[in-house]
């Protein structure tokens, strides 16, 4: 289910919860956490972490409008996923400016090399709409892609029992990384009730 402006608090409210709120969802978030390589993270979204990225953009910006706030749930809404989708936010970590030159070259078109393996099927991700013009580049990667997975009846009905990984498939970075037992757990519910 989608937010509204009603699920965002004011910034009072926000402060008075901020604490509790944010533990939440550093656990919820460290069994939504996949890393695959050394370079990549995939973070798998839901309403609470969406909720936690708005609330925290109008914090450090000082939103006070239900215009700019209506604004960030324009732009973050589209990462919440619906039943037999999953969503994820992609982090290409380079942490020094070395790197950086290095890599991020290297790493054009990586975002359409992700895909789950569901047993036997392996499903590509999709750059989630709304996100890809700002972020695919063909001379340097971008350190933050937004990818979304459709699964087919039969792939939800396997995700309990089968095999499961994130897969990398580019020319510069071919790693993959089985899900783990928390992870597995924590997706099936986006898979049967939407994040």
């Amino acid at each position: 289910m989608k937010l509204h402006l009603d699920d965002i608090a004011d910034q009072r409210a926000y402060e008075r919860e901020r604490d509790a709120f944010r533990s939440r969802i550093i656990d919820l978030k460290r069994r939504r956490r996949v890393t695959v390589g050394p370079f990549v993270s995939l973070v798998f979204e839901n309403r609470d972490t969406v909720r936690f990225q708005v609330q925290e953009m109008a914090r450090a910006e000082r939103m006070l409008t239900d215009a700019a706030i209506q604004g960030e749930l324009d732009t973050y809404n589209p990462l919440i996923p619906e039943p037999g989708e999953l969503s994820a936010t992609m982090f290409v970590e380079l942490t020094t400016p070395a790197e950086l030159r290095e890599w991020l070259p290297k790493f054009v078109g990586i975002e359409r090399a992700v895909a789950l393996r569901i047993g036997e099927a392996v499903v590509p991700a999709e750059l989630e709409a709304a996100h890809a013009g700002q972020l695919t580049r063909d001379d340097v990667a971008a350190s933050v892609h937004y990818l979304r997975w459709s699964l087919a009846p039969g792939e939800v009905a396997a995700w309990p029992a089968a095999p499961l990984a994130v897969v990398i498939s580019h020319p510069a970075y071919q790693h993959e990384a089985p899900l783990a037992e928390a992870t597995r757990e924590e997706l099936l519910g986006d898979l049967l009730h939407g994040g």
